[in-house]
């Protein structure tokens, strides 16, 4: 027999969609604070040329700044007021969860904080944010005075102006998408990289076809990246669906002349348990650096930074050092992001509390082991899946100099941020299904 949720799930149409009024508020939210996003990635910082940055800009559009700009949904190219995007945020959250993990009185405050504990760690992430984009748009704003023809008006006003207009839209976009998150459908903070992706997915395959017409790809490498961006796009959905299951049996027990229990359940650990997260942030620690000293190497430097514009060089897109650097930060937040959202002391303990136990295994310390063991294996398989998929697109997209808005790490984002939504959105439903039935219930309990 169909479980309740089971039955639920069968009844979800497009009636039901009709009716969830809740949904569709939700639904009108997050579109009308991306659609916001979107404009302010169209708004230039004052006091630069749109021409002379446009052709500067066009020198670095396949290196790191790409990168970056492909995250900011164009808003690099354009030096808009988003163009720092939550990169800032991200930085800072890493920075926040890595002390979180070995400074104690953090640590003592994520796992005994409780809800209190959880809000005041993201007030230090906000403020670290700040910090940071401070720090950046700073070193964006010196580098844009330094290069010949950028600047309007050179000067101190130049860069105050650069600095609170950067880090103001930083915190805008941080805003929106906790906006996102409390009152609309999704992760915010996935969903803003998500559309910034998806804004220039069309470019990234026009340029493709471009490159095609005019001789500098060959029609063989064109159907090479396509046919491997399709494998990609099946990849990702089969290894984000999948799970390990494990068997969770709870004993009989009586109270009065009923017995209750007996019944057995499933424990899910997904193989990837980390999600986007770790490509997101891999990248943002690699933008972090390199974003200032990419603009710094196009300025005259002293005799003892003669060395930095080789440094950029090596950790362009495409590079080997930058595709070693990449898949390293990958496999290490991982395990670090699994380790920070599943923890698998608590959950024995939760399962003992509960009277649940899984077979063959001792309730509390050694069901806690055997977690730990089953989810650092499935840790190494959805590791090696990432890297993999955000790596392999990557490498014959750089030997190829084909568009990098087909790589993996953004077709990973896309797809997986889809798939988190709409999962949200069926999430959703089945609670506004659920309240349906129950008021229905007690409708009829007063009409008897």
């Amino acid at each position: 027999m169909a479980s309740a949720a089971e039955q639920l799930a069968a009844n979800m149409n497009f009636g039901a969609f009709q009716k969830a009024s809740e949904l569709h508020k939700r639904i009108w939210f997050t579109l009308g604070a991306l659609i916001v996003y979107r404009l302010g990635t169209y708004i230039p910082i004052p006091g630069i040329d749109p021409v002379a940055f446009a052709n500067a800009f066009s020198g670095q559009s396949q290196g790191i700044l790409g990168m970056f700009n492909m995250f900011s949904g164009g808003a690099v190219e354009r030096m808009a007021i988003f163009a720092l995007n939550v990169m800032p945020y991200i930085s800072a959250s890493i920075i926040v969860q890595l002390l979180g993990a070995v400074y104690p009185p953090w640590e003592k405050l994520r796992k005994e904080g409780g809800e209190a504990g959880r809000k005041t760690l993201n007030q230090y992430t906000r403020y670290l944010t700040v910090v940071l984009a401070v720090f950046q748009s700073f070193a964006i704003a010196t580098g844009l005075q330094a290069t010949a023809g950028l600047v309007v008006n050179p000067g101190i006003f130049f860069i105050v102006s650069t600095v609170v207009t950067l880090t103001g839209g930083t915190l805008l976009l941080m805003w929106i998408g906790e906006q996102i998150t409390s009152r609309g459908v999704g992760n915010g903070i996935s969903l803003l990289i998500f559309a910034g992706i998806v804004a220039v997915l069309p470019r990234g395959i026009w340029q493709l076809f471009t490159m095609t017409s005019t001789g500098s790809l060959s029609a063989f490498a064109m159907f090479a990246i396509i046919i491997l961006a399709i494998v990609v796009v099946f990849a990702i959905v089969f290894m984000e669906r999948s799970q390990r299951r494990l068997l969770v049996q709870y004993p009989k027990r009586q109270q009065g002349n009923r017995m209750f229990g007996g019944d057995t359940s499933f424990l899910p650990l997904k193989i990837n348990t980390a999600g986007v997260i770790p490509p997101i942030f891999a990248s943002s620690l690699l933008l972090l650096p390199t974003t200032a000293m990419g603009f710094l190497a196009t300025a005259d430097l002293p005799p003892w930074a003669q060395w930095l514009p080789g440094l950029v060089a090596q950790l362009q897109h495409g590079q080997p050092a930058f595709m070693v650097l990449y898949g390293a930060l990958i496999i290490f937040f991982c395990f670090f992001y699994t380790s920070v959202v599943f923890n698998p002391e608590d959950t024995a303990e939760n399962l003992r509390k509960y009277g649940g136990f899984l077979p063959g295994i001792r309730p509390g310390k050694r069901t806690a082991e055997y977690l730990d063991y089953v989810l650092t294996r499935l840790t190494v398989i959805g590791a090696a899946y990432i890297t993999i998929v955000c790596l392999m697109p990557e490498a014959l997209i750089g030997f190829y100099n084909a568009p990098f808005y087909l790589g993996g790490t953004s077709i990973l984002i896309v797809v997986s941020v889809t798939m988190d939504t709409v999962t949200q959105i069926q999430s959703h439903l089945l609670a506004h299904q659920y309240e349906g039935l129950i008021k229905k219930s007690k409708l009829r309990g007063r009409g008897r």
